[in-house]
């Protein structure tokens, strides 16, 4: 093992998703190394602060290398913590690539490599039962629950609902054992928006601020579960401490899970229009650039929009105090690398300082990051079901 060497193991104990989930929990930068007996090239994934930015195997690179060694279910592993200096050209989330790799596995796209499989064609019959598992909807998984801020636990049997829709609470719980699905009441029928797993909270990043905070879609238990009550006392002393700008920005997180919620909820209904877009618009960040500038509303209206196959899909509009742009430590599946931001002729914004907001970031405690991310991951995953309906 490698003097740099802080993490190592064998594929078959602790698979990638694993592996993504440790690095990303501890904001991990270096290069993550692979070597399987049945494949004669080796692999590796680079990572900045526990997000992955490049990769190689064999002819592969980028995120088609991070895919293929999803495949990988035998040999070794190893992450050297050290400075990296490749191209940054995966733009997707952590969880993102988990989901859509989980996915492609359970279609047959990714080849498995390992004893098991050296031989063995995938069928229609076991795609089919692997997708069957779990209601066909992949498990989002969290990071590593830190039990410090863990006050009590429960357990609730299958079928129970823990959250309801319409309901208000001020509570947060994080997955201790077992899935929870969450579901949106629509005209059309309930309508399943995600799965989640160990890890992910119950909650949303600002429910402790209000007393009644209210709740906009239903969770339920799959099977047993357990779950943790964190402190939320705790979390409030630390959230008032923070900078303005964190302050500020929390929020905006919280409430485009809102309106991304309500959109996909539209979409289900058959309801595309919804989201009005202003005569006179102008771009104002195109989909796809590499401007690393991010701003807050103070006059006017911007509006999310998406490139998609069927072209450009409104997904919600922005306000004043909500901010848009390119912040590091953000990715959930919108701008400035998934979306467009088109607004109207009277917008006037106040430009952020990103590089004091990332230094403020890395400061937080792991569960404020952990609580961050995840509303990030359920906006991305909701963003991209919105996209399919």
């Amino acid at each position: 093992m490698s003097d740099k060497s802080v993490l190592a193991g064998e594929l078959s104990f602790v698979g990638l998703a694993d592996c993504f989930q440790i690095l990303g929990g501890n904001n991990s930068t270096g290069s993550l190394h692979f070597a399987n007996p049945y494949t004669p090239t080796p692999g590796v994934i680079y990572f900045v602060d526990g997000n992955p930015i490049n990769a190689s195997t064999g002819s592969s690179h980028g995120l088609d290398a991070i895919y293929s060694l999803f495949g990988w279910t035998e040999g070794s592993f190893q992450f050297l913590e050290e400075n990296v200096s490749v191209d940054h050209v995966v733009s997707n989330s952590r969880m993102e690539i988990v989901l859509d790799a989980m996915r492609m596995l359970d279609d047959g796209l990714i080849k498995k490599v390992g004893s098991a499989f050296s031989e063995q064609v995938p069928n229609e019959e076991s795609q089919q039962a692997s997708r069957a598992k779990d209601g066909g909807v992949p498990v989002i998984k969290g990071a590593f629950v830190d039990y410090m801020y863990v006050v009590d636990e429960d357990e609730f049997r299958d079928g129970t609902k823990l959250v309801t829709e319409g309901g208000h609470g001020n509570w947060i719980w994080v997955i201790l054992e077992g899935t929870v699905k969450v579901t949106r009441e629509t005209s059309n029928g309930a309508m399943e928006l995600a799965r989640l797993g160990e890890g992910c909270f119950i909650g949303t990043v600002i429910s402790f601020l209000e007393r009644e905070y209210a709740r906009n879609a239903t969770v339920t238990a799959v099977g047993n579960i357990q779950v943790g009550v964190l402190d939320t006392q705790r979390l409030y002393q630390e959230y008032i401490s923070f900078s303005n700008g964190l302050r500020a920005l929390i929020p905006s997180l919280d409430g485009r899970l809102k309106k991304i919620t309500d959109r996909a909820a539209e979409l289900f209904e058959g309801k595309s229009d919804t989201v009005k877009l202003p005569d006179d618009k102008k771009l104002v960040l195109k989909q796809g650039t590499s401007k690393e500038e991010a701003y807050s509303i103070t006059q006017g209206k911007a509006h999310v929009v998406r490139r998609t196959r069927n072209g450009y899909l409104p997904l919600m509009s922005l306000e004043q105090g909500d901010t848009f742009g390119n912040i590091p430590f953000i990715n959930m599946g919108h701008e400035p690398h998934h979306a467009s931001i088109i607004a109207s002729e009277d917008l006037k914004v106040n430009k952020l300082d990103v590089k004091t907001l990332q230094q403020d970031y890395k400061q937080l405690s792991g569960i404020f990051r952990n609580l961050i991310e995840s509303v990030c991951t359920c906006v991305s995953v909701t963003t991209r079901l919105a996209c399919k309906l």
